[in-house]
């Protein structure tokens, strides 16, 4: 998914001056299934009191960006979602790590995982307050990884996305436990054209019939695709991410 340059967090921390409260650019090299090496790009976001509070773990929060914002340059990332509050000046109490996609390329669930990993190693984590959220693609993307990372990630928000409801009824044991307790909450526009709503529909109706108590779906009546900028504007989506903990 990525290709190969070295560049260490713990560097950039050192010396790059980062600004708290404020996205900086970022390139990581990790290892993703397999020992294969590879590289992401994406903006990092530390929230204020991270360097005060030396002994404080954070929520960390990954934002997957949709198609249009694939490519090389990292700041057409910035265009929607928590990293475009950001950079209106918006303070979030969580790390948001938003990667950049490739361009013609989709989500990685491997890549993304050994980014994750990544993130819970060299920073300072709550491992047990991980939240994932995405649009379009991205809403695609949170599916996949968040039913497949159901036992690590507290909640998902993905947002006129969509996937594949087989993950659903495969999950058993201890991780169909963790499917169950996952907090869920899907957004999507009633006359969407480019995504259907059936898409988020079929992903929430699977999860009641696989025993989810309460997995949550907003559907805007007149929203077409941009059911996001309503949603990440919504003070309540960051409260209900934090009410949830592994």
């Amino acid at each position: 998914m990525f290709s190969v340059i070295r560049t260490a967090l713990t560097l950039l921390l050192a010396t790059a001056g980062l600004t708290l409260g404020a996205s900086v650019q970022t390139q990581e090299s990790i290892t993703v299934a397999g020992g294969k090496k590879q590289t992401v790009s994406y903006l990092l976001y530390l929230p204020e009191g991270y360097k005060e509070k030396a002994d404080a773990k954070w929520p960390l929060m990954i934002f997957l960006h949709g198609a249009g914002e694939r490519g090389g340059d990292l700041n057409r990332v910035k265009v929607h979602g928590p990293p475009k509050l950001v950079e209106q000046g918006k303070k979030l109490r969580f790390i948001v790590i938003s990667p950049q996609c490739p361009r013609n390329q989709r989500w990685n669930d491997d890549a993304l995982t050994a980014l994750l990993d990544h993130a819970c190693k060299e920073l300072r984590v709550d491992t047990s307050r991980l939240y994932l959220t995405g649009l379009s693609m991205g809403g695609y993307g949170s599916w996949s990884l968040g039913l497949k990372l159901c036992d690590r990630f507290a909640a998902i928000a993905p947002i006129c996305g969509g996937g594949s409801f087989i993950d659903t009824y495969v999950a058993s044991g201890a991780r169909g436990k963790a499917l169950r307790s996952l907090g869920v909450w899907a957004f999507h526009g009633a006359k969407d054209t480019v995504v259907p709503l059936s898409e988020s529909e079929k992903m929430v109706a699977a999860l009641k019939k696989f025993g989810h108590p309460n997995p949550k779906l907003t559907v805007y009546p007149e929203a077409r695709h941009d059911s996001w900028t309503k949603t990440y504007n919504n003070p309540e989506l960051y409260e209900w991410f934090l009410k949830h903990r592994r």
